[in-house]
């Protein structure tokens, strides 16, 4: 790989999109490369390095994946189990639900139950109170019916279950189970212990026009800890790649989990409604994405002002990480993936599909409200045309200096998948997916691995 040339290619880009700067690590062939390119903090111009330390977002439930699967590796826990086996008082207010739903179920985001924990506070204690402030969370969608991603609440469930098992936290058991086997120096979970002299600055890009400004939340809410507080650099990250790349080995040669259960994790998958944004398929703490024929392995993360990818090219025997301290872009990263992949002669990102003028759809069947708490998208016909108008929450429109409502055009691919084109150069395309029809009208709209139910 020719370093010099793709570090320059990475400054140009840097520069095109204002993030202030990437940390790039490449596994090949057993060998680790990593750069970096441009500055930590922006009002400093300290430079980042290799050594910058980057919170990863929710690339953190690939690792508390991990060690949940060594707790199946031991017999202490199973995919299968019922929730309660483990959690008797487990309680969410579908009966049916609380009874049957199973870590695997919360690996592979099909639960269903609403992220409706409350305020649960920053204490030790927070992950049980999280579960027990689920007694009236209702469900998105009926248990397994379909992919939805939960960005904190699932994964903080399989974290009280980790915690009653082992007799102790979930930081506590990152670091004894996955961080010092790794012989990881640079990775932890708890904002405090990160070394702040190392520590990435988060910046928001508010426009094209102008530099990004420091982000006003330094870390996110302890609630998503198993699911986005870890923070690590790539080469870090590499060390858990190399885990799945080598059948559940370290570099160090320690055994981290069986190769029974990096199987499971790799080959345990549920379709995901939009298969274009990031891949068909969800494995256990997994994205499946398939590259012209090639399967490869993916989790992405993103906190307020910094971002983390991850792809795992099992066939070709190479692990690409990045970590920036803006975005996310996914135009940014595609271009800089496919300049090392295609440096490495491997398989490179395939481009979103084109719209199908030929299709002749009939678009009351797709008209109607989604929505969750906080977030609400309006599907209406116009002009034989549909559209899509996403309805902000007042405050974050505020904190983004957008307007509250945005409308999309939906140009469809498919009778079930629209493209949608960006509103502002801020945005990349976007596909999304309107599906699972009943009496005549789609139930669900999935974008950005998120599920929206039919409201109206």
């Amino acid at each position: 790989m020719d370093v010099p040339q793709i570090k320059a290619r990475v400054s140009e880009l840097l520069a095109e999109y204002r993030i202030p700067s990437a940390a790039i690590g490449v596994l090949h062939d057993g060998r680790i490369t990593d750069f970096a390119v441009g500055v930590k903090e922006l009002s400093t111009r300290a430079p980042a390095t290799t050594d910058t330390i980057y919170q990863c977002g929710s690339l953190t439930k690939t690792w508390t994946a991990l060690a949940f699967m060594q707790l199946v590796d031991e017999g202490k826990a199973a995919l299968d189990e019922p929730v309660r086996t483990y959690l008797p008082k487990f309680r969410v207010a579908d009966p049916d639900v609380s009874a049957h739903v199973t870590p695997r179920h919360l690996l592979n985001h099909t639960n269903g139950i609403e992220e409706d924990f409350g305020v649960p506070g920053e204490d030790d204690d927070i992950y049980e109170r999280m579960v027990s402030n689920l007694a009236d969370a209702p469900q998105v969608h009926p248990l397994g019916r379909t992919h939805g991603y939960s960005a904190a609440l699932g994964y903080a469930i399989l974290a009280r279950i980790m915690e009653v098992i082992d007799g102790k936290g979930w930081d506590d058991i990152m670091k004894d189970r996955l961080f010092d086997p790794l012989e990881l120096t640079a990775t932890s979970s708890r904002p405090e212990d990160v070394d702040q002299d190392r520590a990435a600055t988060g910046h928001l890009v508010l426009s094209l026009d102008e530099d990004p400004v420091v982000s006003p939340v330094s870390h996110l809410p302890r609630a998503f800890g198993p699911g986005g507080r870890i923070n690590s650099t790539p080469r870090e990250v590499l060390a858990l790649a190399h885990v799945f790349l080598h059948q559940g080995k370290a570099r160090n040669g320690t055994r981290i989990v069986s190769a029974d259960a990096v199987r499971e994790m790799m080959e345990s998958r549920v379709p995901i409604p939009d298969p274009y944004t990031f891949g068909p398929q969800w494995a256990l703490g997994l994205i499946v994405c398939d590259w012209h024929g090639e399967t490869v392995y993916a989790h992405d993360g993103s906190t307020i002002g910094q971002n983390a990818r991850l792809r795992i090219l099992p066939d070709s025997g190479i692990a690409v990480a990045m970590l920036t301290n803006g975005g996310p872009r996914d135009s940014f990263y595609r271009r800089v993936f496919n300049d090392i992949l295609a440096e490495l002669g491997a398989v490179t990102i395939p481009d979103l599909p084109k719209p199908d003028p030929t299709l002749n759809l009939d678009l009351s069947r797709y008209t109607g409200v989604y929505e969750r708490p906080g977030v609400r998208y309006e599907v209406t016909a116009e002009g034989g045309e549909l559209c899509l108008t996403f309805v902000m929450n007042p405050m974050e429109a505020q904190f983004l200096g957008k307007p509250e409502r945005i409308t999309y055009e939906l140009l469809p691919i498919s009778e079930t998948h629209f493209l949608m084109p960006p509103s502002d150069p801020l945005e990349d395309p976007q596909t999304i997916a309107i599906y699972d029809f009943q009496d005549g009208v789609a139930q669900f709209l999935h974008t950005n691995c998120r599920v929206n139910p039919r409201t109206g």
